[in-house]
């Protein structure tokens, strides 16, 4: 495998890191540099690289509107200070971001995300065309999750429901369950509100997946689901759903 490489990052020490990484790897060649986003829309759609590291702050344009301009459609990693909407964001459908500074060995493992994505393209969109699919999509259409180290594209409406792991969430859908790097509220908010429902600070659920609901206490719901779990939303969650009911 050979990957054509472009680093689009306005910061010199982090272009400097990523061009020495990068030629220390055999199978990647970095064809060009740009230091801000006009210059970088330019420069991807003339070489056409096949991955860019990619700043999301840059002057002139950012790294959200580079990926709105370009023609071409590469594979994306991004780079970027430790902003947590953006990393949120950028998770939905990335191959990987790198927060800087970052090291040779989180570059490496950036590497292996990259090499399980060239086998098991066909069929999913460029990352590009994902994070601009996330980004822009309110609310979501889709998910793009990880799944024993590749990114596995999940249709909404089989998403049964989605739980809070710390600053992860799991989906539990239709075709198992997958991990994204992002909060439950960070991701409520982009969803359909007429169909993901909070019964729980740790617990959405699909609406349409909701098997039965039947009270647990004087204050409380039992959320059955289609994939067999049982959810008890809390006091305020159930006051919401009885609103909702009526």
């Amino acid at each position: 495998m050979s990957v054509r490489a472009f680093i689009a990052e306005d910061e010199p020490l982090a272009r400097r890191a990523l061009r020495g990484f990068v030629a220390e790897v055999a199978w990647l060649e970095c064809v060009g540099e740009a230091a801000d986003g006009a210059s970088a829309v330019q420069a991807i759609d003339e070489l056409r690289p096949e991955l860019v590291f990619l700043d999301v702050r840059m002057p002139e344009l950012d790294g959200l509107e580079v990926l709105r301009r370009i023609r071409h459609r590469p594979e994306v990693v991004f780079t970027t200070a430790f902003d947590r909407y953006a990393v949120a964001a950028f998770e939905l459908g990335a191959i990987d971001y790198l927060v800087k500074p970052f090291g040779r060995q989180r570059f490496q493992k950036t590497l292996e995300r990259v090499r399980v994505r060239a086998r098991s393209s066909e069929g999913v969109p460029a990352s590009s065309e994902r994070a601009l699919d996330a980004l822009d999509a309110v609310p979501l259409r889709r998910l793009f999750t990880r799944r024993a180290g590749q990114v596995v594209p999940v249709a909404l409406g089989s998403v049964v429901r989605i739980e809070a792991r710390g600053d992860y969430v799991a989906i539990h859908h239709s075709g198992g369950a997958s991990l994204m790097h992002v909060t439950l509220t960070e991701l409520e908010a982009r969803l359909d509100p007429e169909r993901f429902f909070r019964v729980h600070r740790s617990h959405l659920v699909n609406l349409d997946h909701v098997r039965a609901i039947r009270p647990c206490d004087d204050r409380r719901f039992s959320i059955a689901m289609d994939d067999g779990a049982e959810i008890v939303a809390s006091r305020a969650g159930s006051q919401r759903l009885r609103e909702r009911l009526r």
